[in-house]
């Protein structure tokens, strides 16, 4: 018998060579007709897959990350399976689960395969789906892959199987299609209901550019119909709300081929938005007792083999900038971090001097292939809210419940009502690539649980997540259309201060090794201000939108009134336009409404002649007639609602 024991901390004993579905099976039958896969001791299996000794067990469902995950990696194989049904002889690359669905990267040879093609592939998939043929998993010897890949004639399966050791081979196999994959899979195809394959591209086999370029197919699935339908409204909703789009529109942002690609160019608005995000940060550091600090934007090559990102980010790095001098090489930086190593040991530190908080707005470069950038969000060049606490190892929960402080309040401000804090840590029992001592990381574990907990935070725990060097806390925020973005990362570094040979003095008169934060709470601004875009469909909050008002004479003759408000309103600092054009009061209207400006100031005749405006606020309607000292006062106070807050020594 083996014992099982189940997330409540229950356990219960089996056969050895009982499965997670006997588990489900053993718990309700409702359960397990829903279950779709098994978190085995920290790692997704197949539900069909033998329990051999006493393991701790998970069952995911579609609402789970690893069910869904499940669900689209077997939906993978059943297009492939539909790919060999259509186009005899292709050869089949790679198709993993990604984060909305799945993709396959093929070589389609003399075929060509255009978007009216994928129709037919559906509805081959759905066919195939009812067949509900089952997923099985088959351990195979290397030499026998490699004479089925061989005959098969597949260069890519191949060349993936140089990489892989003998004895940890699998094959899948479902109807008339077997992959080379290590799972997990669907018990069968039928639990597939709705399928929608979403678009082709191209990829570079291994992501090379040297490489051949493969067509990719994109595509997705769901266990209901229904689900389907709803996924597609929510695609034409995020269409709408892309921050490609709108920040056309709004004038935010620009690309230049001159420039360079994944390098963005910041408008005037855009710049203004970016400088007051940059603004409210820096007040809030401010007054948590954060230092500011600039670094240089290239380093010594020697800098980044120290701290192993050259070893890390060496491949996606800019080329090495070679000086007249022999031998002496600059990197453009691609993480700040370094720097602030350096930094921290310009000068003797003591216990009393700990914790110390450096800050950073500092901009990084990242060769990104052409394929992989997308407008903010994947670029080559981009700025990091980047700053660095480095203390005591039992200073480390306290700085944690400081940091997360932050994180919260810039939610509050920018109006991110939903998120969870997934909680990283390390593999349950294999420890062999974790640097630091077990005491130093049970400490940096207990302290991330202990400050979320007494943050009341909604969290998740995560094993086998953690970053080599430490534990961390990742931010998971869900936007307006209930997707999921991660803003927002706390990490523990026992690495960097190792390989600096940071130190500190401690009471005890000997030196120490301090502990090292890492914490963004925005990231990157270009990725954040992407997802605020996508978020608030450019309808910023208040506070942070560039233009507050539009001031719009209702003729001609009101111009010089217009710009006198506008002028007085800026001594309350509140940023606008006024509209001189000789249009309609309707046609302003729409036109500022479509600009997302908030606020439209509408003033004629008796505004004039009282000293006043007619408001009239963007979704709202017609507010009535104000002062200026009046409608200042409702700025300030929607404002305040927002930002006067915490933020003081003690909280934060």
């Amino acid at each position: 018998m083996i014992n099982v024991t189940l997330p409540d901390g229950s356990k219960r004993s089996y056969e050895v060579g009982s499965t997670s579905w006997d588990v489900a099976k053993s718990i309700s039958e409702g359960l397990a007709r829903n279950v779709l896969a098994a978190e085995v001791n920290g790692e997704v299996w197949d539900l069909t897959r033998p329990l051999t000794e006493d393991s701790a067990v998970s069952l995911l469902s579609w609402k789970d990350k690893g069910g869904k995950s499940t669900m689209w990696h077997s939906s993978a194989h059943l297009m492939a399976e539909a790919l060999e049904f259509y186009y005899p002889g292709v050869k089949l690359a790679i198709g993993p689960p990604i984060e909305n669905g799945f993709y396959y990267d093929v070589d389609f040879g003399d075929y060509e395969i255009h978007e009216k093609d994928l129709k037919k592939l559906e509805d081959k998939m759905i066919e195939l789906a009812r067949l509900k043929n089952e997923y099985i998993r088959k351990d195979i010897s290397k030499a026998d892959a490699i004479a089925y890949f061989s005959e098969k004639e597949d260069p890519y399966k191949l060349e993936l199987l140089e990489d892989l050791p003998d004895g940890e081979i699998t094959f899948y196999t479902q109807g008339a299609f077997t992959d080379l994959c290590r799972g997990p899979h669907l018990p069968n195809t039928g639990y597939i209901k709705a399928v929608k394959l979403m678009s082709i591209a191209g990829a570079y086999w291994r992501g090379d550019e040297k490489n051949k370029q493969l067509t990719r197919i994109y595509g997705i699935t769901f266990p209901k119909a229904k689900e389907l339908k709803e996924y597609l409204v929510l695609l034409e909703e995020a269409k709408k709300r892309d921050h490609r789009k709108i920040g056309k529109e709004l004038d935010l942002f620009t690309f230049s081929q001159r420039v360079g690609q994944g390098l963005p160019l910041w408008l005037p608005k855009g710049a203004a938005l970016r400088e007051r995000l940059i603004e409210f940060m820096k007040k809030t550091q401010t007054k948590a007792g954060y230092q500011p600090v600039v670094t240089p934007h290239i380093g010594h090559k020697d800098l980044y083999v120290c701290s192993g990102h050259y070893e890390k980010y060496g491949e996606d790095s800019f080329q090495s900038i070679k000086t007249p001098h022999e031998g002496e090489e600059f990197l453009l930086k691609p993480m700040n971090c370094p720097h602030h190593c350096e930094v921290f040991k310009a000068k003797p530190k003591s216990y009393k001097d700990l914790p110390v908080r450096y800050a950073e707005f500092g901009t990084v470069y990242r060769y990104e292939q052409s394929g992989e950038l997308h407008g903010l969000t994947r670029v080559r060049g981009f700025t990091q809210d980047d700053a660095h606490i480095f203390c005591a190892p039992e200073q480390v929960e306290e700085e944690f419940k400081k940091v997360i402080d932050i994180v919260l309040y810039v939610f509050k401000a920018l109006e991110f009502e939903e998120y969870t804090a997934q909680i990283s840590l390390r593999h349950k029992t294999d420890r062999e690539k974790y640097i630091g001592s077990e005491e130093n990381w049970d400490k940096a574990e207990q302290a991330i649980i202990n400050a979320s907990k007494d943050k009341g935070l909604n969290t998740v725990v995560e094993y086998n997540e953690a970053a080599f060097y430490g534990p961390k806390l990742d931010f998971m925020v869900k936007d307006a259309l209930g997707r999921s973005w991660q803003l927002g990362t706390i990490q523990v570094d026992y690495n960097l201060p190792e390989r600096f040979e940071l130190e500190y003095v401690g009471a005890d008169n000997q030196k120490h090794r301090p502990v090292m934060l890492h914490r963004a709470p925005f990231g990157s601004l270009e990725r954040f201000i992407a997802v605020l875009i996508e978020h608030t469909a450019g309808k910023f909050p208040l506070w942070l939108n560039p233009e507050q008002v539009s001031v719009l004479p209702i003729s001609d003759k009101y111009n010089d009134y217009a710009k006198e408000v506008l002028n007085l309103l800026n001594n309350y600092d509140i940023r606008g336009i006024v509209d001189e054009r000789s249009e309609t009061m309707g046609k302003k209207i729409r036109d500022a409404e479509v600009n997302r400006i908030p606020y439209m100031l509408i003033v004629g005749e008796e505004e004039k002649k009282e000293g006043k405006v007619a408001v009239r606020k963007q979704g709202e309607g017609d507010l009535g007639s104000f002062s200026l000292e009046e409608f200042a006062a409702i700025i300030q106070t929607e404002i305040d609602e927002k930002l006067v807050q915490h933020v003081d020594n003690t909280s934060c």
